[in-house]
């Protein structure tokens, strides 16, 4: 019987552990506000990573894909669901994360017997001002991290996810010092391209605890930019369209920032 509870919290240590490793070398993802939206990037080659939830709610997410599609479809459901029932107006993205996406994930999680969620996920829900601009990132034990101010820290206008703690941070620290409210759409585009460039840059690197010389951050982007492409989607904050979210072409992004 003594054993019982610590063999739990072995198995739950052991979870933790795998799920972590396999999560480590997806690619980021920046969400940055600007004055009239918010804007997803991330590079990649392949898999789509940002999507479209609801009119004002968008996701980006790393992962296994197939544990992506069923939490896309189970937030895109939900969405739905609530705005049938009541109003678009209604749809939530507080409600979508904290009474469904969270417990999903957490249960998923602590049970042991069964397979965890391979995924974390970033949404963000685009308010008439920027100041209520929403910004949600959910892990895979169900552990959510907002932007909103608490006692302890200030409102952010950005969010960011990556598959270890070190990039994330490293992204959130860069973010913090040069992304500015109210930036135009080009400078925020040109902002999160850095702050993708930094959090790839410290996946490569155990080591990688200072954010690294301007030079650096410009050689691998330009590396990068040179052998993927850039996935990019806006929420606009257009009041008088119902769907705020706009997928952008790798040829539209790459127009926008030029020799950058």
């Amino acid at each position: 019987m003594i054993e019982e509870p610590y063999r739990w919290v072995e198995a739950i240590a052991n979870r933790r552990e795998y799920i972590e490793t396999q999560l480590a070398s997806g690619s980021p993802i920046a969400a940055v506000g600007y004055r009239d939206g918010i804007l997803f990037l991330t590079l990649g080659q392949a898999r789509q990573k940002i999507f479209e939830i609801y009119d004002r709610i968008a996701m980006g997410a790393i992962g296994h894909p197939g544990d992506i599609e069923r939490l896309r479809i189970g937030a895109i459901e939900l969405a739905s669901t609530e705005g049938f029932t009541r109003s678009a107006a209604d749809v939530s993205l507080r409600r979508l994360a904290h009474y469904s996406l969270s417990p999903v994930m957490k249960s998923a999680f602590e049970q042991v017997y069964g397979p965890p969620y391979l995924a974390r996920l970033l949404f963000a829900e685009i308010g008439v001002q920027p100041e209520e601009d929403l910004f949600l990132r959910v892990e895979y034990d169900g552990a959510i991290a907002a932007n909103g101010a608490t006692f302890a820290q200030v409102r952010q206008d950005f969010a960011v996810l990556s598959g270890t703690r070190q990039s994330t941070e490293l992204m959130e620290s860069f973010l913090k010092a040069e992304h500015a409210p109210g930036a135009t759409f080009e400078a925020a585009l040109k902002t999160a391209l850095d702050a993708w460039s930094i959090g790839h840059m410290a996946l490569q690197k155990d080591d990688g605890k200072e954010l690294p010389e301007r030079a650096a951050v410009t050689k691998h982007r330009q590396e990068q930019l040179a052998t993927t492409g850039i996935e990019a989607a806006i929420l606009e904050r257009n009041a008088n369209a119902a769907i705020r979210f706009r997928a952008l072409s790798d040829k539209e992004a790459r127009a926008l920032i030029g020799d950058y």
